[in-house]
């Protein structure tokens, strides 16, 4: 099993957009989330750290998503009762994690479609990252 700290903003991917270089006919694939490149680097960066040999067969992997929380959550005399316990707003938790999963691939694992077990985790944090856990799915069913 491998556990690693990302840290940083979250970010989704965002939509892809295509379009044909005219000097060289090549296509090129942008993202319209400018901020998702930063959150990518640092993905790569802290995968590459952590594991050396792109991991092979069917993987079960956790993402924890730690968001901070607004200003307007706290008062002063500290946490507002009425601050919601978990963060429902955006970014959606999927595309967060489609991103650090693309992030990955090709570092951590040779591919994302080697993930059959994904557990996914937003929550508000004391930091903004990401724990990342991945490990073997030896025996990790779903339910039938």
């Amino acid at each position: 099993m491998i556990r690693f700290w990302v840290p940083g903003i979250p970010q989704p991917g965002g939509s892809k957009r295509g379009f044909v270089n005219p000097k060289n006919g090549r296509v090129i694939i942008t993202e319209d989330n400018k901020r998702s490149k930063d959150w990518r680097t640092a993905v790569a960066w802290a995968a590459a750290e952590n594991i050396k040999v792109p991991l092979e067969g069917p993987l079960a992997v956790t993402f924890e998503f730690q968001f901070m929380r607004p200003k307007g959550h706290y008062g002063s005399k500290g946490l507002r009762a009425s601050a919601p316990v978990h963060p429902a707003v955006r970014p959606d938790l999927l595309k967060v994690a489609r991103s650090t999963e693309d992030a990955m691939s090709g570092i951590a694992y040779r591919d994302d479609a080697q993930i059959v077990h994904e557990t996914l985790i937003k929550r508000y944090g004391c930091q903004a990252g990401a724990w990342i856990t991945i490990a073997a799915a030896n025996g990790q069913e779903g339910s039938t």
